[in-house]
């Protein structure tokens, strides 16, 4: 994704190493598709002029379904779309804990197991299978819902990033640690340099994003008048894209979280934001219920928009994003699962390979709460962490109905960390 300076009201909806970023502007009434950590080799596609004013502009998940399409007609070998349209891996399926008995049966009538792992710090057995040859998925999907009643089946559903300090006293380092679910992160850029990072994913390799270096740069970074929220912590980095266009799949994020568990890593940001899965949707309660804290992005799907995941699960943090006005962004989600507001625009992030950028997006707004948060949770603790939440509340800036609401949360937080672009180095 590339994440462009925000001189004008963008609205940015971000799909790294599966779709481009879309930016639209008021001013140029139009929606593009610049390069960035998008599928590798493909054109910039573009979308028609939409000549309304922002507040006016066509349902916002309308543009993520358009950009679906487009990613499923350049990758049609490896992409297809749900029942409800939303993108999979092509002829894959999810069989969370079945039976033996229910996977020989599926073995004789044609299913090819190619994927098998116990995540036992999630509770669950995850079995990804191939189809047999002509059945499609979603008829596959019913033919083993047959063979184990008792074991949940769903589609490889893929997530996608959501968006367009003070210092740390001395000694601190590696005290505090947080985890970063999303792409690859550039550890060789001047904000990162020094950080502490463990790395997860893509067999070892660094497949540096724009996405995941500004997520990782709000949460550790320190360079000269740029600091992120927790610039001593220890960042736990886990790529669940690796440059691929099918990357960031729900076994993916789910592998993720369970490294996470494996790693003790308290508060975990996931900046990426997809459909209901039953494998995900799992994986997250497993982890809240081992006291971690999951943060997660609400969305730019638009304040209409249906509830977008893993923020919309119970007991995960969800954060929508506000302007230096603090106004909530107009494309952001709103709904229950918003739980606070952060800074959301003209935010000071670091770019892959060189210089700072302007992001935009309830992705790095996220990051503000979740390096709140791990300042305070060092280790998984349900009762610790649900402690920590209410503080973080109870200092929160009541920004819309008295309490919490649906647009605002509890409000804003981490309005102090946020460090403006014009104060860094050119873009």
């Amino acid at each position: 994704m590339n994440i462009a300076r925000a001189a004008h009201p963008w609205i940015r909806r971000c799909a790294a190493g599966a779709l481009a970023c879309v930016l639209a502007s008021a001013a140029h009434a139009q929606v593009r598709l610049p390069g960035g950590i998008g599928v590798p080799g493909l054109p910039r596609p573009t979308i028609p002029q939409l000549p309304q004013p922002v507040q006016q502009l066509v349902p916002l998940q309308d543009l993520r379904a358009t950009l679906t399409r487009d990613l499923i007609a350049r990758n049609p070998q490896r992409i297809e779309a749900d029942p409800a349209g939303e993108p999979i891996r092509r002829a894959e399926l999810l069989w969370l804990s079945p039976s033996a008995a229910a996977v020989q049966a599926a073995r004789a009538q044609g299913f090819v197991v190619l994927r098998e792992e116990n995540l036992a710090e999630l509770d669950v057995r995850e079995v990804v299978l191939r189809p047999p040859p002509g059945l499609p998925t979603a008829a596959a999907a019913q033919q083993l819902r047959a063979l184990d009643a008792q074991a949940a089946v769903d589609f490889n559903h893929l997530y996608t990033p959501s968006g367009d300090a003070g210092a740390v006293p001395a000694g601190t380092a590696g005290a505090r640690r947080v985890g970063l679910i999303d792409a690859g992160v550039d550890a060789a850029h001047p904000a990162l340099h020094a950080a502490s990072i463990q790395r997860w994913g893509c067999d070892g390799k660094t497949v540096a994003s724009e996405h995941g270096t500004a997520i990782a740069s709000i949460l550790v970074g320190n360079d000269g008048p740029f600091r992120g929220v927790q610039p001593a912590a220890t960042l736990h980095a886990a790529d669940v894209y690796c440059g691929e266009p099918a990357g960031g799949a729900a076994e993916d994020v789910a592998r993720a979280l369970a490294w996470m568990a494996r790693e003790r890593v308290a508060v975990v940001n996931v900046s990426l934001v997809g459909p209901a899965n039953r494998l995900l949707e799992r994986a997250v309660a497993a982890l809240v219920k081992r006291g971690h804290v999951v943060v997660a992005a609400v969305g730019n799907d638009g304040p209409a928009a249906p509830p977008l995941y893993p923020a919309s699960y119970p007991g995960v943090v969800g954060v929508t994003g506000v302007t230096p006005a603090r106004r909530v962004l107009p494309e952001a989600a709103q709904g229950p699962q918003v739980m606070f507001a952060a800074p959301g625009a003209e935010i000071g992030a670091a770019r892959r390979g060189w210089g700072y950028t302007s992001a935009r997006g309830t992705s790095f707004a996220a990051p503000f709460v979740a390096g709140l948060l791990a300042d305070a949770l060092n280790e998984p603790d349900p009762q610790a962490a649900a402690a920590v939440i209410a503080r973080l509340a109870a200092t929160a800036i009541d920004l819309g109905e008295r309490g919490r609401d649906p647009v605002y949360g509890f409000g804003l937080v981490g309005e102090g960390a946020r460090v403006s672009p014009g104060r860094l180095p050119a873009h």
